[in-house]
């Protein structure tokens, strides 16, 4: 959902809010020149946490999900060589990076990580999954969102081809973005 508020300030001054999904981005404009005078935004909403990474795995229940999510943990740790974080409650990352985008917005995002969700583990590929297409079309059976690989279970999919996406993705981060840790 994304909507925009725009109240006037008086007669040289109008402050536009837009409020996203995850974010919210206020700016104050000169009427006269339409130019921003002031810019407020909300902070991120994943960050991490304290949360331990093996307390958020032994909670998973189903054993199979539990040992499929073990086996990406370990997978993403060995080709990260970073140790995990909890981003937020049900978020485990590798490695941190600081983006800045045109608007101004910026911040720091896990460099790759995974989730257990209720219908399937989701994989953040935030290098974008249109360069994968060639090895996305090896894998087996997945569902995508702009940045998200969901699979059902791992024996649906070919590791090795997993493995080359994560490395490749982790790469492009690395190459692309200031690194944090």
């Amino acid at each position: 959902m994304k909507a925009a508020v725009t109240k006037v300030l008086g007669p040289k001054y109008f402050l536009t809010c837009n409020f996203m999904v995850k974010n919210i981005e206020c700016t104050v404009y000169n009427h006269e020149f339409r130019s921003k005078i002031l810019m407020a935004k909300a902070n991120n909403k994943t960050v991490p946490t304290q949360l331990k990474v093996q307390d958020y795995l032994n909670a998973i229940e189903d054993p199979q999900r539990k040992e499929d999510c073990t086996r990406i943990h370990d997978m993403m740790k060995e080709i990260t060589g970073r140790e995990p974080k909890m981003w937020g409650t049900s978020i485990v990352g590798f490695g941190t990076y600081h983006y800045k985008y045109e608007s101004g917005r910026e911040g720091n995002m896990l460099m790759t990580g995974f989730s257990n969700r209720k219908q399937s583990i989701t994989l953040y590929i935030l290098g974008g999954l249109k360069k994968r297409e060639e090895l996305l079309s090896k894998l087996g059976p997945y569902k995508t969102g702009k940045s998200c690989l969901y699979i059902k279970r791992l024996s649906d999919i070919d590791l090795k081809v997993l493995k080359k996406m994560i490395e490749e993705d982790f790469k492009h981060v690395e190459e692309k973005y200031e690194i944090v840790d």
